[in-house]
C-alpha cells in the first residue's frame, strides 16, 4: 500500500551501513517511523528531503507495518539554520520536544504548525531566540494538556499576582503561599503575565504579534522552559547543548 503526505523530518537514525530510519510529523499521520534506503550513500536521491528538520513530500511503501520512502522531495530545508550553531541546536531541540510530545498514527496538526512556526520565526524572520523558544514551550505545553491556569491567583483571583508555580501550573501572589508547600515559584510581573496569556490563547497565525522588553523576555523564556521540563517530568539533550553554547 502506498500514501503520500506531508511532513518533518524530526530524527534521523542510522539503521545500517547504508540506511536510516526517519522519524516524520506528519498532518493525517501523526508520527511515523519510515525506512529510507540507501540514504547513507554519497549519491542518494534521498538526502535533501530526509536530512533532519526537512520539510518535505514522501510516498511511502507500508509492508507488514513498516513504512518506507519511495519518493521524497523538498518543501523547505531552512537552510539559514545549518549555518547558524545556535539557531540550529536550538530548531533541533524544539524537533525533540516535538517528537516527545506527538504519538504514531494520533494527527496533531496543530503541534506540526507550531514547530514549523517556529523554525520559520528563526530562520526567516530571524526573532529573537528567546522569544521564539518562550513561545514554542509555552504553546506546546499547553497543545499536550498542560495548559497552566493563569486568569489570575488561585488562591485569591488577584488577575495580577507576582510569582508563578511551576509545577502546579498556577499563578499565586506572595501573601497566598501556604507554608505547607514548597513547590518552586518564579516571579512574574504584569508584562509576563500578559505575555503567558497571549502566547496561551492567541490566534496560532498571530504568535509572535506580541512585545516585551528584552529582561522580561529573558525571564519569560526561563520560566516557559522550567514549566515544560517540569510537567513532562524530563530533561532534554539537545536543550543542555544549546545552553552550553552561551556559557
Amino acid at each position: 500500500m502506498y500514501l503520500t503526505t506531508q511532513g518533518l523530518v524530526l530524527r534521523v537514525t542510522d539503521y545500517n551501513d547504508h540506511d536510516a530510519l526517519l522519524t516524520l510529523l506528519t498532518p493525517n499521520y501523526g508520527k511515523l517511523t519510515v525506512k529510507a534506503r540507501g540514504l547513507r550513500r554519497r549519491n542518494s536521491p534521498l538526502i535533501a528531503p530526509c536530512q533532519l528538520l526537512a520539510y518535505g513530500s514522501y510516498t511511502l511503501f507500508e509492508y507488514k507495518g513498516m513504512y518506507t520512502v519511495n519518493e521524497a522531495t523538498s518543501v523547505e530545508l531552512f537552510q539559514s539554520l545549518r549555518r547558524d550553531i545556535t539557531k540550529l541546536a536550538l530548531a533541533t531541540y524544539f524537533c525533540q520536544v516535538t517528537e516527545v510530545l506527538s504519538q504514531e498514527d494520533l494527527p496533531n496538526p496543530e503541534l506540526l504548525s507550531l514547530v514549523l512556526n517556529c523554525l520559520h520565526a528563526i530562520s526567516a524572520l530571524n526573532l529573537p531566540e528567546n522569544t521564539v523558544k518562550a513561545v514554542f514551550e509555552l504553546r506546546s505545553a499547553c497543545l499536550a494538556g498542560y495548559m497552566p491556569d493563569i486568569s489570575g491567583c488561585h488562591a485569591c483571583g488577584n488577575e495580577l499576582p507576582d510569582r508563578f508555580d511551576i509545577s502546579a501550573g498556577t499563578l499565586e501572589c506572595s501573601h497566598c503561599r501556604s507554608h505547607d508547600s514548597d513547590g518552586l515559584r518564579l516571579p512574574v510581573n504584569p508584562g509576563i503575565v500578559s505575555a503567558m496569556r497571549y502566547i496561551a490563547f492567541c490566534d496560532p497565525r498571530k504568535l509572535f504579534s506580541f512585545s516585551l522588553g528584552e529582561e522580561n523576555m529573558e525571564q519569560l523564556a526561563h520560566l516557559t522552559e522550567a514549566y515544560l521540563t517540569t510537567q513532562l517530568e524530563r530533561s532534554f539533550s539537545t536543550l543542555d547543548f544549546y545552553k552550553s553554547l552561551y556559557i
